[in-house]
């Protein structure tokens, strides 16, 4: 794509008064000015055939922009008086930091940046100081300093398909997305929904990323979430899950330095942090049981270090919303003064926060019906806060991503104000769904939101491993597939977590704001898929679990893998499937989704909702062992839905 690619116009709609608004950081009416026009993000990194230049464009109606924000927190504490190493607390919370997408104005990547800079800036997918966090990574997965070549020749320089401190977008979306109208979507607006402001407000959605994960490996899911139009928090949990992660120390004259926080919060600094500018947390392998993580860990979950960094989690997220509600309220100047994210600090862009107009912010932040969204460990953080409604009241609905169910703290059985009592969606990975135990703890989780009375959906994407859900296998797709099996295209599963939970977004939301994800959205029907209640329901040959528990929750397996690899017709699919943007071709989605669970017709009429088009299905087994269908009427029909394969699925 060039980068002087023309956009077409939108002419669609205009003001009473026949004027139309330019976006270029504040709101202004202008007599037939023309449109600046958006860029999607194309530079010289993006074509060296070596290094991957840029995730996948983002395919939502929206241009997106980044803010990277750390700033001191309001209550600097420790958790847990045993964790301790080096002789200081080992969970200090101290500041956050996070990174925000969000939807960006017209004419985003094109001309001068709102900061007066030449260029306009991305963000990089491996956060700053990159050699320093790739031996992170390296010390995180057991490789140690082999990881500093390996992410330098090929994602180092990958940066995101979005723009640094953009104008905030004023527009409310089309009905047109990239896929099915290419840049020129970009360049569209929609009329405001009735009784609302031309000036859109966009919902709020807080991320928590899973053990091993940093702000920005998520950014192919929050990024598509902002392009759809909301506002994303992601933040970097600095509670040892991560590979590695650097806390600024203010300088003596600003809040929150060293001594005030001693002071004022239950903090303390060993010598050698009180001499530096920085801290450095590196990930924390539990010291009696370093892998706690797996499957076949006979030695169990170490309770007391996970449950403490929930605890931890769970406040960073509640420092994080104090950030964003600070910024809707018209008190940006004040984050971006205080942000430690800026020229001088460890893990910075010299560009920090410049050129972002706050006042163009106030009231922009839907501050209510927030969305908790988290992966593996942070989906057990998630679990957590929509256990804690009291505490958490701003927040409406959750999306769990292949959750770690061994993480989660122990749910107070005594308690009934404990338990899930709001709307939850779970994406399961194939890999994971082979864990027993895992998937287990997940289908208990639905049933007690159902049995609250809360709209829940349980489901798989087939041919997916654990890290389908972050940005790993769009960024090393061939190592993922030869090493770990994966058989979906990773950009059609990032397509198929994003569909499935913009279709439950646009359910479970209140008007206008279901509107966000609704208007520009392909719905393809996800959370309308038949249900298969149980594993031992899905047809043999639609199992690809692996043989060696060795490599449970790990991979799949890959049946007659040679002729997977090197079957033309096999191959030549494949290629028209990265060529259609992951877009399924000509096959049912049933193909793509095990659903184990959903809400019926009649759940759905009780929440206002219209039940789903076509009937639902229970598959099992009757007692003569033969596949059935059952409609929520009784009647049984003959399987017509489970014994396809999805265009990505390897034979059986």
């Amino acid at each position: 794509m060039s980068e002087s690619t023309t956009l077409r116009e939108d002419s669609s709609r205009q003001d009473d008064e026949g004027l139309s608004r330019q976006q270029t950081g504040h709101t202004s009416e202008i007599k037939n000015p023309k449109r600046p026009k958006t860029r999607p993000p194309r530079t010289l990194r993006d074509k060296l055939p070596l290094i991957k230049g840029s995730l996948p464009y983002y395919t939502g109606p929206y241009s997106v922009g980044t803010m990277e924000i750390e700033v001191p927190v309001k209550e600097p504490r420790h958790f847990n008086d045993k964790l301790k190493r080096n002789h200081t607390h080992m969970l200090r919370l101290e500041t956050v930091l996070m990174t925000v997408f969000y939807p960006a104005a017209f004419g985003t990547g094109q001309g001068r940046p709102p900061s007066g800079q030449k260029k306009w800036s991305r963000e990089t997918w491996l956060p700053r100081p990159r050699a320093k966090m790739a031996d992170g990574y390296g010390k995180f997965g057991g490789v140690g300093a082999l990881a500093i070549p390996f992410f330098g020749l090929t994602t180092g320089l990958t940066k995101l398909p979005a723009y640094r401190n953009a104008a905030l977008a004023e527009h409310w979306p089309p009905s047109e997305n990239f896929v099915t109208a290419g840049p020129a979507a970009k360049n569209k607006e929609g009329a405001p929904p009735e009784g609302c402001r031309t000036q859109a407000t966009f919902p709020l959605l807080l991320f928590s990323h899973g053990l091993g994960g940093t702000r920005t490996c998520y950014a192919g899911i929050c990024g598509e979430f902002a392009s759809y139009g909301f506002v994303v928090c992601a933040v970097e949990h600095r509670d040892g899950s991560g590979p590695r992660t650097f806390i600024n120390f203010a300088p003596d004259s600003q809040r929150g330095n060293k001594k005030e926080r001693e002071k004022s919060g239950d903090i303390q600094h060993n010598n050698k942090q009180k001499n530096d500018k920085y801290d450095v947390v590196d990930y924390y392998f539990p010291k009696d049981k370093p892998y706690d993580t797996s499957p076949n860990n006979e030695d169990g979950v170490d309770t007391e270090l996970r449950s403490a960094q929930i605890d931890m989690r769970i406040a960073e997220l509640e420092e994080a919303y104090a950030v964003m509600k600070e910024i809707s309220g018209g008190n940006g100047e004040h984050i971006a003064k205080i942000n430690l994210r800026k020229k001088g600090f460890v893990g910075s862009s010299s560009h920090g926060l410049e050129g972002i107009n706050w006042s163009s912010w106030k009231n922009r932040v839907l501050l209510k019906n927030v969305t908790m969204v988290g992966h593996s460990f942070g989906a057990a953080t998630t679990v957590e806060i929509l256990r804690s409604p009291k505490r958490f009241d701003f927040v409406s609905q959750g999306i769990i991503y292949d959750i770690w169910s061994a993480g989660m703290k122990k749910a107070d059985e005594n308690n009934p104000d404990t338990r899930i009592k709001l709307p939850i969606l779970s994406i399961n990975s194939e890999a994971f769904s082979y864990w027993t135990q895992n998937f287990e703890l997940c289908r208990k989780l639905i049933e007690e939101a159902r049995a609250e009375h809360a709209l829940a959906w349980n489901l798989t994407i087939r041919g997916t491993i654990h890290i389908n859900h972050s940005d790993f296998t769009l960024l090393y797709p061939h190592l993922c597939s030869y090493l770990l099996k994966m058989t979906v295209d990773p950009q059609r599963a990032l397509d198929l977590n994003i569909n499935a939970s913009l279709e439950f977004l646009q359910t479970v939301l209140p008007e206008p704001y279901a509107q966000m994800p609704a208007r520009a959205m392909r719905s393809e029907g996800i959370l309308e898929t038949p249900i298969i209640e149980k594993m031992d329901d899905i047809p043999e040959e639609q199992l690809h679990k692996p043989q060696n528990d060795k490599w449970l929750a790990a991979r799949i397996a890959i049946p007659n893998e040679l002729q997977y690899r090197f079957d033309p017709r096999a191959i030549s699919h494949r290629r028209k499937v990265r060529k259609n943007r992951g877009q399924p071709l000509d096959q049912s989605v049933d193909d793509e989704i095990w659903m184990h669970m959903a809400p019926s017709g009649e759940e759905l009429k009780r929440h206002g909702h219209d039940p789903p088009p076509r009937p639902r299905h229970l598959v099992g087994e009757d007692n003569d062992g033969q596949h059935r269908q059952e409609h929520e009427g009784g009647s049984v029909e003959e399987d017509h839905h489970t014994n396809r394969r999805g265009p990505q699925q390897p034979g059986g």
